[in-house]
């Protein structure tokens, strides 16, 4: 029987990782075991008050509230797989209490940290970001996963005093929830696709609790003494739709972008949100949006926090090319997938699952924008 829960479908995939017990915020140099290679495209991150961007050169920022936001948000897909949006309805009050309540759980000493660490098969609580099992170096970053009520690791972190964060964060999953949804349909839309197309997306838009899967990932990257030789994030995609991200006043958010751009930093603006396709919807366009490589850099000065909704369809629901986008001269180029088996392929496979789920190459120079084969991601 398929998983019918997200944390069903990590159970079945432990991922075994050595929880590091390193304070990063009290080391003077970076130690051996967080090293990398340094790297000629790797400038280090900088505060948005620091930085002028030349907005022709960075992702797209989209009003939600313009008329023609079905449209722009279609041609970011298409040229960037990236772009931030601005007047989304979440108030900037709820933005400031969910980043403070992230550093009150990071600011714990280490030992504490501990107490609410993540299983090997679990999705949920404290730890290292589970890519780490694929790179030969540790990442300067820590992590914290919430799936439904956090209750339960918060007790573990502060017995007498957990219900402020609860508080905060069921509220933030709750607005996310609903601005997912309605970012999943205008990307949706933006490919022509209706709610008659794809039955569990439509019960999604009617709020109803079997339409989606998600999980709010907190994200943690300390200053680093020697930012060029330390790694905060590698390079990756989403196993999801799509992942909104808030990543407040401290640069680091890179994408890839092709062509002579490389890596190619989002620069981070107050209220404004990231939104990136994930997998999943790269496999419904049938190639045409990129789930867009992404990598978290750090600094010498300040300690980056983000916050990111990771959002998809239900673990057993089918995955595949969106009917209307295949003919004759498009064949599908994925086969069905459910999240909760592309999970278990990603678990293995990492940066080629895509590849592993492809049944044929594009032709008549339709090309898959999504193909990393060739890219070094370490």
């Amino acid at each position: 029987m398929p998983p019918s829960r997200l944390s069903d479908a990590f159970r079945a995939h432990p991922v075994h990782l050595q929880h590091n017990h390193l304070d990063l915020e009290s080391v003077r140099e970076v130690p051996d075991s967080h090293a990398w290679p340094e790297l000629d495209d790797y400038p280090s991150a900088v505060t948005v008050e620091d930085s002028n961007f030349d907005v022709e050169s960075v992702p797209p920022v989209i009003d939600l509230t313009d008329p023609n936001a079905v449209k722009l948000v279609g041609h970011a897909c298409k040229t960037w797989g990236v772009f931030q949006v601005t007047n989304h309805g979440l108030p900037m009050r709820l933005l400031d209490d969910v980043e403070s309540q992230g550093r009150r759980l990071f600011s714990l000493p280490p030992h504490q940290k501990l107490k609410a660490a993540r299983p090997p098969d679990g999705i949920s609580g404290y730890g290292l970001a589970r890519i780490s099992s694929f790179f030969p170096k540790l990442m300067w970053s820590e992590g914290f996963t919430i799936v439904g009520s956090p209750v339960e690791h918060a007790r573990q972190l502060w017995p007498l005093d957990y219900s402020n964060f609860c508080d905060v964060m069921e509220e933030y999953e709750k607005e996310m929830k609903q601005l997912a949804g309605r970012l999943m349909w205008l990307m949706l839309g933006s490919l022509g696709i209706s709610k008659d197309d794809i039955k569990w997306a439509a019960a999604a838009s009617k709020g109803e609790s079997g339409g989606v899967c998600a999980a709010l990932q907190l994200n943690s990257y300390p200053a680093c003494p020697d930012p060029s030789r330390a790694m905060g994030l590698a390079a990756h995609t989403d196993s999801t739709l799509l992942t909104v991200l808030y990543q407040n006043s401290t640069s680091g958010l890179q994408v890839l972008r092709d062509g002579a751009a490389g890596w190619v930093t989002v620069p981070p603006l107050r209220g404004a949100l990231v939104v990136n396709v994930g997998d999943l919807l790269h496999i419904l366009s049938n190639g045409k949006y990129p789930s867009v490589l992404h990598r978290a850099i750090v600094n010498r000065t300040h300690h980056r926090l983000s916050v990111a909704y990771l959002y998809g369809p239900p673990t057993n629901a089918q995955i595949s090319p969106i009917s209307s986008l295949v003919d004759p001269n498009h064949p599908p180029l994925y086969r069905p997938v459910t999240w909760a088996e592309y999970l278990g392929t990603k678990a293995k496979h990492f940066n080629k699952a895509l590849s592993s789920v492809r049944l044929c190459n594009p032709v008549n120079g339709f090309v898959d924008v999504n193909d990393h084969n060739s890219v070094k991601v370490s």
